[in-house]
């Protein structure tokens, strides 16, 4: 029989590969992420042209869109709030009636057993488009740190299972850690976005999200896509802070990044399937070009091969039918 177990006859039986896979894709490793709409119609469902599939959604159609997702064994989402006004400060990302936090309150109220994630930035909430205070056309570091633990702070109130900062800052997650701690929710756990790239892949994003900068860029707070070390200080950095989780943004041009991470830091990872790489394998897919199904599922494969425990996907939905 050893024989049997090598070389080709092994590739060709499809029983024996299932035995055998090293890896697979599980419905628990899978966040799906969702935009909410602050408005007054209730009826509301935006199409977002370059992300086919995705929605800018009203409260009501969220819980409808999320309760058939979690018919199908969804477990996680991650929530980004589309306010009806913005404003320098970003005052709706820690509003206490805010769309986020409505939002949150009522997925937990419908599904308890869901875990709910929310985004901690400023970006969809400031005139800007800027994840940080800004100062003679500069992101004030230091001043910033405190909305958005501000913003934590209030998900947590809410009913968030977890917290998710994305915005850069320096010491964003030990802000965040303390704020949560002294405001009793010493459990609640952090999921920093620790080694986010300056992309080019967010494209589709800032449209969903209308998070656009009005000027100037995000490379001076988002990392330089060349940088591997700088990666890895970055998550060791965070990890000292307090962070839970740490995940890499992009997954695709990043999974180097993300294997030294899974090699060298002892606390689980997540990774983010960005928007630009949604939008490629759907209009790729829409032309004929390639299997969306087996694309999608091998991508997904192989973020999760190089390391990382939890994947957001806009996908996620489509993947319930599928594993």
């Amino acid at each position: 029989m050893g024989d049997f177990f090598r070389g080709r006859r092994l590739r060709r039986s499809k029983g024996l590969r299932d035995i055998v896979r090293e890896t697979v894709l599980l419905r628990e490793d899978l966040v799906q992420p969702y935009f909410v709409l602050e408005t007054e119609d209730k009826d509301l469902e935006i199409p977002i042209g370059s992300m086919p599939g995705q929605h800018q959604l009203s409260l009501p159609k969220l819980l409808k869109r999320v309760g058939a997702a979690v018919d199908k064994g969804l477990r996680s989402v991650i929530l980004f709030g589309i306010p009806e006004k913005k404003d320098p400060e970003g005052t709706g990302a820690y509003a206490p009636d805010g769309i986020i936090q409505e939002a949150v309150g009522e997925l937990k109220n419908r599904f308890p057993e869901l875990m709910v994630i929310t985004d901690v930035c400023l970006c969809e909430y400031t005139s800007h488009g800027h994840c940080g205070l800004i100062r003679e056309q500069y992101v004030q570091n230091d001043p910033t740190l405190e909305l958005l633990a501000r913003t934590a702070v209030s998900h947590a109130r809410a009913g968030a299972d977890m917290v998710a900062p994305s915005d850069m800052m320096d010491g964003r997650v030990k802000a965040v850690r303390r704020a949560l701690d002294e405001a009793g929710h010493v459990a609640l756990p952090i999921m920093s976005y620790a080694v986010k790239y300056a992309s080019s892949f967010y494209g589709p994003f800032r449209e969903a999200a209308q998070s656009s900068p009005q000027f100037g860029d995000r490379k001076s707070y988002q990392m330089d896509s060349a940088n591997s070390l700088e990666g890895l200080r970055e998550a060791r950095a965070d990890k000292s802070e307090g962070a839970d989780i740490l995940m890499v943004k992009p997954a695709m041009p990043y999974l180097d990044v993300l294997r030294r991470l899974k090699d060298n830091i002892d606390l689980p990872l997540a990774a983010y399937q960005v928007s630009g790489e949604y939008s490629m394998i759907k209009a790729a897919a829409m032309q004929g070009w390639l299997d969306e199904k087996q694309v999608v599922l091998e991508s997904l494969t192989g973020i999760k091969r190089a390391g990382a425990g939890l994947i957001l996907s806009y996908f996620s939905e489509q993947v319930l039918d599928w594993i």
